[in-house]
């Protein structure tokens, strides 16, 4: 009996140890909560030299810095398009035929032969909500629900689509019929498995309370995966500060200097409710929160955000389109109060994420990610990445190498002419951030790093041989030639 009863006791304490070890491994994956800002620019923050001097005080987001890693020197695509490709595949957008925002290509997006950061994650066990702008199809089997989201709340494409139902002009053109994307932009309701549902119509009265809504979403989203116990990724890519820059009637002359001090006010407001959901849920140790975005200022008068010290709006290949805030927290895991100028580049957080949930880099294509989950949690004080290619919608402008930039080709604004050097334009962003004065005394005699930043564009260039990008506009389905 004795023996017996030993033996009940071993296999109840077998039980309990599998249990709690499935328990332990579960909770070793960490919830991420990724904000991805529209046209939000590096000086917006007030850690970032924004906040009061634009008029709108960020003290949470401010707070956030401090509680993380804030890099100074990370990198995005110049477009809203190409930046959410890159982000979610892991590779230049060149490749996944996303190059450019879509200007005359109705049909566009991610084919289903791309693998997303959802489904990578996804396929890890997670559970994964969006709520907010996709920019990455808005046609049957392009929506995030089709690319490894759960579920989703937002709208499929741009902000500006706001203003169309409010004119005339649009909405007789609309009952014309002329063409199948000369129509209203929808507010979605989706979900995996089935055809997202149209809520309302994105006209300018919704585009005041659209972000209020996503982050009810995600809140209730947080909630109730904390309450299964299964580790989320939410992806809040809110519509702010893509024009129209408007505050919601809550935050309207909050400030009192401004729309864009109050949506400064509205932006530290929505981050805090999402970080005191957190923390009030009790699990704000085991999860990343990082708060981005998805390239430079909007470059239109009047709806013009800032880039801080650099030169230049979204749409072109200065640092101000290319370097946008980035802030990362988890806690005993990620040091506090870290300050960094590394090269880190929006692909690269695919491999880092799979890297630390236990997910799977596709090996079937290639992938322009890295790793940086050592230099994030500081077990290294470098980056794993020296430098990437600037394009500019599907045009190869330069390399960005270290400190330094090699530019063929430059756009002054988003909106201007392009030109085209034959002799390429260096600038060493220490003594030159504006990138003001591409051939001095200094630059002549630094010649040199064509080599290295060459030998980086010689191996990209022969990785569009060997795997021929993606066209802009190719349906589905789609496999790559052998």
């Amino acid at each position: 009996m004795k023996m017996r009863s030993i033996c009940k006791i071993a296999s109840l304490l077998t039980i309990v140890f599998m249990t709690l070890s499935g328990s332990v491994l579960a909770q070793e994956k960490p919830n991420i909560v990724l904000i991805f800002m529209d046209n939000f620019g590096y000086g917006e923050l007030g850690v970032y030299g924004g906040g009061i001097t634009r008029g709108g005080p960020t003290p949470r987001i401010d707070e956030l810095a401090n509680e993380g890693i804030r890099l100074t020197n990370f990198n995005v695509e110049v477009q809203c398009t190409p930046s959410r490709s890159a982000l979610m595949t892991g590779r230049y957008a060149i490749r996944s035929g996303n190059g450019s925002v879509p200007i005359t290509t109705g049909m566009y997006g991610l084919t289903q032969w791309e693998i997303t950061m959802a489904e990578m994650l996804s396929d890890s066990g997670y559970a994964t909500g969006m709520f907010g702008k996709w920019h990455l199809g808005h046609t049957e089997g392009r929506f995030p629900t089709d690319q490894g989201f759960d579920e989703w709340y937002g709208i499929p494409n741009s902000t500006d689509e706001s203003l169309w139902p409010d004119q005339a002009q649009f909405n007789a053109v609309v009952k014309e019929k002329l063409s199948p994307y000369a129509v209203p932009e929808y507010v979605y309701d989706g979900k995996r498995g089935t055809t997202p549902k149209k809520v309302k119509v994105y006209d300018s009265a919704e585009r005041l309370e659209i972000d209020r809504e996503c982050t009810d979403k995600a809140k209730d989203f947080i909630r109730r995966q904390a309450k299964a116990g299964k580790p989320f990724f939410a992806f809040l890519p809110y519509t702010q500060t893509h024009m129209p820059v408007v505050p919601s009637k809550e935050f309207a002359a909050k400030s009192g200097n401004g729309d864009w001090g109050d949506v400064l006010m509205q932006i530290d407001d929505y981050t805090a409710e999402l970080l005191d959901t957190i923390d009030e849920l009790g699990i704000a140790d085991n999860t990343i929160f990082i708060f981005t975005s998805d390239n430079g200022p909007e470059m239109l008068p009047g709806h013009n955000g800032w880039s801080g010290p650099w030169r230049g709006s979204y749409f072109t290949g200065l640092e101000g389109s290319l370097r946008v805030p980035f802030i990362m927290r988890w806690p005993d895991r990620v040091p506090a109060g870290n300050v960094s100028n590394e090269i880190v580049h929006a692909m690269d957080l695919f491999s880092t994420f799979a890297h630390i949930a236990g997910g799977t880099i596709p090996g079937d294509r290639v992938m322009d990610s890295v790793d940086q989950s050592e230099f994030f949690l500081g077990k290294q004080k470098k980056s794993n990445r020296d430098g990437f290619m600037v394009y500019v919608g599907n045009d190869l402008f330069g390399v960005k190498w270290r400190n330094w930039k090699m530019m063929f080709k430059e756009v002054e604004r988003g909106t201007d002419a392009k030109k085209t050097y034959d002799f390429p334009r260096f600038f060493n962003l220490y003594s030159d951030p504006k990138e003001e004065y591409p051939l001095t005394k200094a630059t002549a005699g630094h010649f040199w790093v064509r080599w290295p930043m060459g030998e980086l564009l010689k191996v990209h260039t022969a990785s569009l041989m060997q795997e021929p990008p993606i066209k802009a506009g190719t349906p589905d389905p789609y496999e790559p030639s052998k």
